[in-house]
């Protein structure tokens, strides 16, 4: 039985090292246990970790919560279908928390992705001295927790704490960080500040993958540091740069750190600031069901804008 068994499983042919073939049986055998065994541990926390809690709230965000009896009577939960989504759409708090973090977005990505580029390109010239110095102080604010950091520059903000204060106060200079008009750009610039060195070093690693005969070519070409840096090298990590301005367009979509460290010290930070705070501020009242579909729809926004943005720069970013 074992011999028939053996004869009627398929084989394939592969060369042996005499130069002869030999035959082996086709099927999954232990190689296949052996993927399975290490897709394991990234495919059940991703399901468990991921992929559970989308199905989860994308099921909350369907549900509603009716009482009988009026305010103080008896709740139960029912299938409310789209009706979540309705008050999400009409709720004037939800579309001003976009519109601030639209703004945000169209502001601060953009200053803090140049910066970037242009300290990746500082790092790759070879005009720059103290290299490992300079690229590890541009790092290190990304070591920092958002919370810190949103802590640290709201002592720098603060009046009545603040030395950056005085000394503009001494210059006859009045900022106020934490006013009406300034306070969304402070938060903006605790981002810019911890996200900086991040996208620079994505930047930078993709300089250092540049063959270097490119740059000696374009110097017998007659071209110098600045037309290098624009000309080429630009181009050529344009597909680094749209991918950090993916991960910017999600991080901002995102952003709830450091406006909830500032509302603590400036009553120009409401609890709906954001998307991502109001749908916190909202499931805090034990308004799940809501908190729900809040989310769902920034993530539908997220992966619109995301994705959207990828399509319209593939082509000349070469991806």
């Amino acid at each position: 039985m074992t011999d028939l068994a053996t004869r009627a499983r398929p084989t394939r042919w592969v060369p042996s090292t005499g130069g002869r073939r030999r035959r082996l049986p086709q099927g999954g055998g232990p190689r296949a246990g052996t993927i399975t065994a290490f897709l394991i541990p990234f495919f059940l926390p991703f399901v468990l970790f991921y992929l559970v809690p989308v199905g989860y709230a994308l099921w909350q965000s369907f549900r509603a919560v009716h009482r009988t009896g009026g305010q103080y009577g008896t709740s139960y939960t029912t299938f409310g279908g789209f009706e979540q989504y309705q008050k999400v759409f009409e709720n004037t708090e939800f579309w001003s928390s976009i519109g601030r973090i639209g703004l945000f977005g169209i502001v601060q990505v953009p200053v803090m992705l140049l910066v970037a580029l242009v300290m990746a390109l500082l790092l790759d010239t070879p005009l720059l001295k103290l290299k490992s110095v300079f690229r590890i102080t541009a790092f290190m604010p990304y070591a920092v927790p958002g919370v810190i950091a949103a802590i640290m520059w709201s002592y720098l903000y603060s009046p009545q704490l603040s030395p950056v204060v005085d000394l503009f106060d001494a210059l006859g200079l009045h900022p106020d960080f934490l006013g009406p008009g300034a306070v969304l750009w402070s938060a903006a610039n605790v981002s810019t500040w911890l996200w900086t060195g991040y996208n620079m070093l994505i930047m930078y690693s993709s300089l250092q993958a540049i063959p270097r005969e490119l740059y000696e070519a374009a110097k017998l070409d007659g071209a110098g540091n600045w037309a290098i840096a624009w000309q080429i090298k630009v181009p050529i990590i344009a597909p680094s740069i749209v991918l950090t301005t993916v991960f910017s367009i999600i991080g901002t979509l995102q952003l709830y750190a450091e406006p909830a460290v500032l509302r603590q010290i400036s009553s120009n930070i409401s609890s709906t600031f954001t998307p991502n705070m109001l749908a916190y501020a909202v499931a805090s009242g034990n308004n799940y069901q809501q908190a729900a579909a809040i989310s769902v729809v920034i993530a539908v926004i997220t992966f619109v804008l995301s994705f959207g943005f990828m399509r319209l720069t593939s082509k000349r970013a070469g991806l």
